[in-house]
């Protein structure tokens, strides 16, 4: 059982996390802002998208 737990923490922070955690957690920072606008009654659906492009532009650009 606890290899089997080991297992599947090890995969999903390879899924989630993978090469780059600044991307996981630009894409986290993302959600929260998201829903910080939606709770405050504004709508918000342009901040997910730009704080995607934000991080793969840096990400592409560190690697170039």
């Amino acid at each position: 059982m606890i290899a089997r737990l080991t297992q599947l923490a090890r995969f999903l922070y390879d899924f989630v996390i993978g090469d780059d955690p600044l991307i996981a957690a630009v894409v986290v920072a993302g959600l929260g802002l998201t829903g910080y606008l939606v709770g405050e009654g504004l709508s918000a659906w342009w901040a997910l998208p730009v704080a995607a492009v934000a991080a793969l532009s840096y990400s592409v650009h560190r690697a170039r």
